[in-house]
């Protein structure tokens, strides 16, 4: 009787470990996915401001240009 017992305990743990593994898993696949959305929406953030910086500069370029040719 003793035997049984002690074997389904090792069963019982051996299960257990495997479960708290693909927990833990499930988990480290959850993070990962976040990191990499946030990631992507970085990108997208310094994306966006690369391109306002270049309309501003295109914008006050012809804006200094106007300004020289009316004070010829």
């Amino acid at each position: 009787m003793l035997g049984i017992l002690k074997i389904g305990g090792g069963l019982g743990a051996i299960v257990a470990l495997i479960l708290l593994i693909v927990a833990l898993l499930k988990q480290i696949v959850v993070l990962l996915g976040f990191l990499l959305a946030a990631v992507k929406i970085g990108i997208i953030v310094i994306f966006v401001a690369v391109l306002v910086m270049i309309v501003l500069a295109i914008c006050r370029d012809r804006a200094r240009k106007r300004r020289e040719a009316s004070e010829f």
